[in-house]
């Protein structure tokens, strides 16, 4: 379900890529000219975008922003040695994330009340239709800011501020299973790496 979107990108990428291969061509058609090296160049480009959207899928599916962000904050903790706010930065991580399903619910409420004014956002060009979008971006910037605002008052009137010194009620450990998955990752990146470099040299060959 969630290639369906994204689906059209990969087949376009695909087909684009297999233009751009070096070598002796295997077919020719006119300009057009399709190389082993450009098929290989093709698959492995959509390959990746699939895989990418997959992966990432299966984490936001099964893992929660707050445990997201938590993990993000632990990674990046090293550089607070270095003055940088690793904890803000998975602040806004967290909000990010929490906003974007409330932001898409009111983008389609103005859409929605736009349409029953009367407005046409499906006909004409491309210029028409993204004309036909500023009734709808300028109210959702508003709702934005104003959640922003919201938001902001509140976290101050709870006297949030910032990083310093917060605890946390469910501290992370590292498991078993989590040194196995980590050692997975770097064998199957170790190995992609290595397919990556070895099979180009092999189709020249």
């Amino acid at each position: 379900k969630s290639m369906n979107p994204i689906l059209f990108i990969v087949v376009f990428t695909g087909v684009l890529n297999l233009f751009y291969g070096t070598g002796d061509p295997i077919f020719t058609l006119g300009f057009i000219h399709i190389t082993r090296n450009g098929i290989v160049n093709s698959i492995m480009i959509a390959v990746r975008i699939v895989v990418l959207i997959l992966i990432s899928s299966i984490l936001t599916f099964t893992t929660s922003p707050t445990q997201l962000t938590d993990a993000i904050e632990r990674l990046l903790k090293p550089l607070a040695l270095l003055h940088v706010p690793v904890h803000e930065f998975a602040m806004m991580m967290t909000i990010a994330l929490r906003f974007v399903p409330t932001l898409l619910e009111e983008t389609e409420k103005i859409m929605a009340a736009q349409k029953a004014r009367g407005a046409d956002m499906e006909s004409g060009g491309l210029m028409q239709r993204i004309k036909a979008l500023i009734p709808v971006l300028i109210p959702l910037f508003v709702s934005a800011f104003r959640r922003a605002f919201d938001l902001a008052t509140a976290m101050e009137s709870r006297c949030y501020h910032g990083g310093e010194g917060r605890t946390k009620m469910k501290v992370l450990h590292l498991s078993k299973d989590d040194y196995i998955t980590l050692i997975v990752c770097v064998l199957y990146l170790a190995a992609f790496i290595t397919v990556n470099i070895l099979l180009p040299a092999a189709i020249v060959r």
